[in-house]
């Protein structure tokens, strides 16, 4: 017997939220009886229809244990599909209820495979972004408050290899910097650039003796530069002898460069003859280009020798004479 109030729902016929699958029983119902109900008046009204009419009775009521089954399989089906949901619904409340009362460790205890997980993922994501110390310290905590030491070992492994490759690279990367400079001549940035490496990775074998191998490669140039100039000053080389000794001068100091004067002075000394022969020849020949261009090195390479003098006092006039060269302009 029926208890409920008028309004009140079947709490069978309600769930969490969800809104409740169409119940066609009642309309079949109504189309069924009124079926019937045409088939009837038809065959009062109409005899000629008497016979078709018959047939859609026999055919009503030969379909009535169809429906029937249909609409109690609709309805075990919608109740099957509450009843489970109620369940779930039951379940996870319970859970809260448990959890509600268990002490804190004892929490720890019943989610310990969901927190490993999400340590052993946020260990991954450290290591992708190269946050190695991150990283060590979440491993820390995944064996000594989780006990998985030896996934714990496993991911020590992972980083200390990945942090060795990406630090190797960054050594690579600068010390080939420093080799552009070496190979440039560039002394002074080259030494401070072999010094910043070994600050920054001082624990890289790599950068075991940079600092001296910018001195070494600067002596050796050093030395290379003075044998090349003593062997154009012997084949006579003028012009190569004294771009080599302008050179040497940025190497050498007062004490290195003393077996090199006397050398130096003949060379210093050919160079001066042999510009101030070609400056004469200008002149004379009216080259008046290539007298300024001798001129003017003559008073940058020896600005107080007795020959600058004398170019001085004509480099004027030379300049007039380029200008007004139809040659030049």
């Amino acid at each position: 017997m029926d208890h409920r109030t008028p309004g009140q729902q079947d709490p069978q016929n309600e769930t969490n939220g969800a809104e409740p699958a169409p119940n066609y029983r009642g309309v079949f119902a109504l189309l069924y009886v009124l079926l019937l109900v045409a088939c009837v008046v038809v065959m009062v009204k109409d005899a000629s229809l008497a016979g078709a009419a018959f047939i859609g009775m026999i055919v009503t009521f030969a379909l009535f244990p169809v429906w029937v089954a249909a609409s109690t399989r609709q309805s075990i089906s919608v109740r099957t599909e509450r009843s489970a949901q109620l369940k779930k619904m039951a379940d996870a409340i319970e859970s809260m209820r448990r959890e509600a009362g268990l002490s804190e460790a004892a929490k720890r205890v019943l989610h310990r495979r969901e927190e490993r997980n999400l340590l052993r993922q946020a260990i991954e994501q450290d290591i992708q972004a190269e946050d190695w110390d991150a990283a060590m310290t979440l491993v820390k905590e995944l064996a000594e408050r989780f006990g998985y030491r030896l996934d714990a070992e496993e991911f020590r492994a992972r980083i200390e290899q990945a942090r060795t490759q990406t630090l190797d690279r960054s050594v690579r990367s600068l010390i080939e910097k420093l080799d552009e400079h070496i190979a440039d001549r560039q002394w002074d940035a080259a030494h401070a650039k072999a010094e910043k490496i070994v600050r920054l990775f001082p624990d890289s074998p790599r950068t075991d003796g940079l600092v001296e191998r910018v001195r070494d490669s600067r002596n050796r140039y050093k030395l290379e530069l003075e044998r090349k100039f003593l062997k154009a000053a012997e084949r006579e080389e003028i012009e190569l002898a004294m771009k080599l000794l302008k050179e040497m001068d940025e190497y050498l100091g007062s004490d290195e460069a003393e077996p090199f004067r006397e050398v130096a002075r003949g060379v210093i000394g050919k160079a001066r003859d042999n510009l101030g022969v070609r400056f004469k020849l200008a002149v004379q020949d009216r080259s008046w280009p290539a007298a300024l261009e001798v001129g003017e090195r003559i008073i940058e390479d020896f600005p107080n020798t007795r020959m600058a003098d004398e170019v001085r006092s004509m480099i004027d006039m030379i300049r007039e004479r380029v200008a007004a060269s139809p040659s030049m302009g």
